[in-house]
């Protein structure tokens, strides 16, 4: 893939920028978990957590790195671009502007819900630019993540002074 520029378009486009040993589904594979007698499946869902919370931070890294470089105040989608800049160098799968679709009565109705980022096919990312993050944010990441039948999300709200601040992590 090549570079991508700030305001470059890339809608519902996979970026597997990931080498295939930064993969984090291949991290798993190859991670080397020590069993005890009866503990298996608890060390194995620790040893999912650890990985998905390096991949959490990381990310939560690349969003501060922009907001470091950028400040408070531009575009929503100048941000999702340079995040999608920091994903791709970082080696971090990630698709943008993904399309979901309501599924009713087993038909797929087009309700133009656009998700911001996918991560890794386990991270939800919402971006925001506004002066205060509302109960309507909160409510359409929690729709995005029960459609998606992806369990963790990240609000992010660009326009603080802090980043801290804006940030809110969702879990269902």
């Amino acid at each position: 893939m090549g570079k991508i520029e700030c305001g470059e378009n890339h809608y519902a486009e996979p970026h597997n920028c990931a080498r295939k040993t930064g993969n984090i589904h291949n991290r798993k594979e190859e991670q080397k978990i020590n069993h005890h007698e009866g503990h298996e499946e608890h060390e194995k869902n620790e040893g999912v957590i650890m990985e998905f919370e390096k991949l959490s931070n990381k990310v939560l890294g690349l969003i501060i790195e922009v907001h470091k470089n950028l400040g408070p105040g531009l575009l929503e989608n100048t941000y999702k671009q340079c995040l999608a800049y920091e994903l791709c160098s970082a080696g971090i799968s990630f698709e943008m502007e993904v399309s979901l679709p309501v599924n009713y009565k087993s038909v797929n109705i087009s309700c133009a819900y656009r998700i911001d980022l996918i991560i890794d096919d386990q991270l939800i990312i919402e971006l925001k630019n506004v002066e205060k993050l509302l109960p309507v944010h909160e409510a359409q990441i929690l729709t995005y993540m029960r459609l998606s039948k992806i369990n963790i999300g990240l609000l992010i709200n660009f326009n603080e002074k802090y980043l801290k601040n804006g940030i809110k992590r969702y879990v269902i």
